[in-house]
């Protein structure tokens, strides 16, 4: 009998899981609630590919046909496992799997898996851009870039980079990277985790879970999520080496660790009796946060036996993605960033705390669609950095009553164009522009990249018109 796979989904994950399993003989199709966008139609139409769109009819019936050990399904990570299609697939003893759990079994490949409530994108690109340098087979897929099984269609590759989500690995039984690196756990998503903040931390800890004693944990210690879940894990028979970084002097070990040296100023990285340092003024992003990026990555290229001063070589050449932190011009004097990819608090703290406190002199942006925010944390670095708020959302009620009375100007649109103005209203030489949303972006955007992007276009725009005027 013909395997079968169903397909929830029909966007990049989907599509690129359709691909791979065309390629290794199931039979394929793709049901899509929603629109299937007609760059990915034609792909599957390309590759003879059934589908549906706009209904989960056909899947249903599928699934009342099937024979439940010949049909697995794979859930696309957007779709929540609360939905009907998804209850029945369950409910039939039917296999419901992540694209990420599904690819990883056609590869030879060694993982290093990198999850996170932050950083993951950033600590992907730099792992990423350090391996491919030095000369190693390499990709970089999952959540940043191509999905991880459209990108095995065309090639198995020696190492694998994949950024992944908790959505992701919430399909995740078998899933085994060689490498798991986890950089933090902070409140997020919780609307799709029941508000519960454990649910979330057990979904970032799957990353591990299939993991033995030939495999490797990166992990930031002195994160409380990591630490409060990390003793638990340990009491399992099988778990992985341990690498931590942290914020205090290592420890002897066999393996590489690494240090956050803040009396010293420098990443320190200790093996045995061997100790390299990078002095915090090399490092090429700025931020507390970019120096456990940094670290975790560094680490992790280390621990695959490469060369400390090839990998330092290398990482002076690295250039941050777009949304994150971005410098977009300098106008007037007034520095204009970009962190768009800012979805969260804790992603917000970070893009304050990485400015000097020495005066308020930060017109910050930031609004969007809520996913149980906790703003609390950020009203120090608001209070002391923040020269005015402007909200960008179409519900602005929780930042209002929470940042209004404690920064010297507040104002709120859902007009782009309007936010842009007021900022450069509101600034003068020597303040920065701070796109940082702490939000999700989708009440007012297609996504976060669509955001930065139409960001940065009325950015250089309002610009270019005050040099036609000048």
């Amino acid at each position: 009998m013909e395997r079968q796979v169903l397909i929830l989904g029909g966007g990049e994950s989907g599509v690129g899981a359709a691909l791979l399993a065309k390629q290794k003989g199931f039979a394929v199709f793709v049901s899509d609630f929603g629109t299937i966008k007609s760059h990915y139609q034609s792909i599957l139409q390309e590759k003879n590919i059934l589908y549906e769109t706009g209904s989960h009819q056909q899947a249903t019936t599928i699934l009342e046909t099937a024979n439940a050990e010949n049909l697995e399904v794979i859930k696309s990570p957007g779709i929540p496992e609360k939905v009907p299609i998804v209850q029945q697939a369950l409910t039939q003893n039917i296999a419901v799997i992540s694209e990420i759990e599904f690819a990883a079994r056609y590869t030879k490949g060694k993982i290093i898996g990198i999850t996170g409530s932050n950083g993951k994108t950033t600590t992907s690109l730099i792992l990423y851009h350090l391996l491919k340098h030095v000369g190693l087979d390499v990709a970089l897929a999952g959540n940043v870039g191509d999905s991880f099984a459209k990108c095995l269609t065309q090639k198995d590759y020696d190492y694998w980079v994949l950024e992944v989500s908790s959505f992701q690995l919430d399909g995740c039984e078998q899933f085994k990277p060689f490498i798991a690196v986890l950089l933090n756990i902070t409140p997020d998503h919780l609307d799709r985790y029941d508000y519960k903040f454990e649910n979330y931390v057990a979904s970032k800890f799957r990353m591990i879970q299939a993991q033995d004693e030939q495999d490797f944990f990166i992990f930031y210690e002195n994160n409380a999520g990591i630490q409060d879940y990390l003793t638990q894990f340990l009491k399992k028979e099988k778990h992985p080496q341990l690498l931590p970084v942290r914020v205090a002097k290592s420890s002897d070990s066999k393996n590489w660790q690494a240090c956050i040296d803040v009396e010293k100023q420098q990443l320190s990285f200790q093996k045995e009796k061997q100790s390299l340092a990078i002095p915090f003024e090399q490092l090429p992003l700025p931020g507390k946060h970019n120096q456990v990026n940094i670290a975790v990555a560094m680490l992790a290229a280390l621990q695959l036996g490469l060369d400390f001063e090839t990998l330092l070589q290398h990482l002076a050449t690295f250039k941050n993605t777009s949304d994150r932190m971005e410098e977009v011009v300098i106008h007037r004097g007034v520095k204009v960033i970009n962190d768009s990819k800012a979805t969260n608090v804790d992603a917000a703290y970070f893009a304050l705390d990485a400015f000097p406190s020495e005066k308020a002199n930060l017109i910050w942006i930031a609004g969007g669609q809520d996913k149980g925010n906790d703003y609390q944390p950020l009203l120090t670095l608001a209070k002391n950095k923040v020269k005015a708020l402007l909200a960008l959302g179409i519900d602005n009620q929780k930042i209002r009553a929470t940042f209004e009375s404690i920064v010297p100007q507040y104002k709120e649109t859902q007009n782009l164009q309007e936010v842009v103005a007021w900022a450069f209203e509101a600034a003068e030489a020597g303040d920065i522009i701070l796109l940082s949303p702490a939000c999700a972006s989708f009440d007012l955007f297609e996504n976060y990249r669509a955001r930065g992007r139409e960001f940065k276009k009325e950015v250089l725009d309002f610009v270019q018109s005050e040099k036609i005027k000048a």
